[in-house]
């Protein structure tokens, strides 16, 4: 692999846009929380800000299912972070208290009540979600809190994405897209097999719909938005969900139309949020247009590092991977974490093409201690 030509004295904005176009940038951009896939767990986010010393009284969870926190500016300014939540903030909110000490502003559309179990229950429109007692998210059906119209939000969004352009340097991405498979569901996947024409001309309708939303998403934002997400779990923890031959015959085809209106009527990169064990199709996302991905699941089989670095480091930027978040961030002491970060950092930083972050989220168990043991690692391992 050519070394790419190399940036000096950066912004976070143009460092995360130097390692997108897989430029080597004067360091490893950081990222924690800009989207809810590389995000902090609301219960070890409080934990975290006390441990630092710093408030409690005001986090706010933007994320109910997942129960997320927005890293607030002073966590990504003590941590080096890069990148930003674009997400505003719900017309209604109101506080909420878990359990102990724990307080949260959540959705004032959300309403938890406790069960005879102690768990907490949720419901909207039929939907049910449920926080088991001393839990850390909610389970159940995934549901939706936004209390504005779609194009109600879509402006509101739009006036977050300029704020945060012109009064910061952070880069940011719009938040998100379906990629044209349905991994939770398990009809749509039967049907794959079964009625594949039936796929077909559902994911033409989704492709008309996402083209029509991402043209006002470039129309209002164009010039503050440097990126968006595309969504689809393609892999398990042991493999692929779905033969690839398939997914490429039915799923990618509208996956590269898609990128490639994105791509000739904006300068957005494409991200793509896509879980397990999915070396197979990774040739097939570069072929499809995407830029990005993430979360890069390192625990996952085949999905060794150095292998994925080595095929695929100059063709597609890998976002995450840099911590082992099943087996060393959430077990191991914070020695055991700064060793992972830095053998993993000493794989994916070289040459470019990568931001790092954690395996997926952090959950709501982790202790403080590794939290910032891997962020302050990353830190010091990030430059060139």
């Amino acid at each position: 692999m050519s070394k790419p030509k190399k940036v000096e004295s950066m912004t976070s904005r143009q460092r995360v846009m130097a390692t997108v176009n897989h430029q080597e940038p004067d360091r490893v951009p950081i990222d924690l929380g800009m989207h809810f896939s590389s995000g902090i767990s609301a219960f070890a986010y409080y934990d975290l800000r006390e441990y630092l010393g710093l408030p409690t009284d005001n986090i706010i969870v933007p994320d109910m299912v997942q129960f997320l926190a927005r890293v607030d500016d002073d966590i990504l300014e003590r941590f080096h972070v890069d990148c930003k939540l674009l997400f505003p903030r719900f017309r209604t909110e109101k506080r909420w208290n878990p359990r102990g000490e724990y307080e949260f502003i959540i959705p004032g559309t959300a309403n938890p009540v406790p069960n005879e179990s102690g768990d907490w229950i949720v419901g909207q429109n039929g939907g049910r979600m449920r926080m088991p007692k001393n839990g850390y998210f909610f389970d159940g059906d995934w549901l939706h809190f936004e209390d504005r119209p779609p194009d109600e939000h879509l402006d509101n969004t739009a006036k977050e994405a300029e704020r945060i352009y012109k009064d910061s340097d952070y880069y940011t991405i719009y938040l998100q897209f379906g990629a044209f498979f349905k991994e939770a569901d398990m009809d749509a996947l039967c049907r794959m097999i079964s009625d594949p024409e039936s796929i077909k001309e559902e994911n033409q309708v989704s492709l008309n719909q996402s083209m029509e939303h991402v043209s006002k998403v470039i129309d209002k934002m164009g010039e503050y938005v440097q990126g968006i997400l595309v969504v689809s779990d393609l892999g398990t923890q042991k493999g692929p969900l779905v033969n690839p031959a398939l997914y490429e015959e039915l799923c990618l085809p509208y996956l590269s139309k898609f990128c490639d209106f994105v791509h000739k009527n904006s300068d957005f990169k494409v991200h793509m949020h896509c879980c397990g064990s999915i070396k197979p199709f990774i040739p097939l996302l570069i072929e499809a247009g995407i830029d990005v991905l993430n979360p890069v699941q390192i625990s996952a089989e085949n999905m060794d590092p150095a292998e994925l670095k080595k095929e695929f480091g100059d063709k597609i930027v890998f976002w995450g991977g840099g911590c082992n978040t099943q087996h060393v961030l959430n077990h191991g002491t914070p020695d055991d974490v700064r060793a992972n970060v830095r053998e993993l950092m000493s794989i994916f930083k070289p040459g470019g093409g990568y931001v790092f972050s954690q395996v997926h989220n952090i959950m709501g168990d982790i202790p403080p201690e590794n939290i910032v043991a891997m962020l302050d690692t990353a830190y010091e391992e990030s430059f060139y």
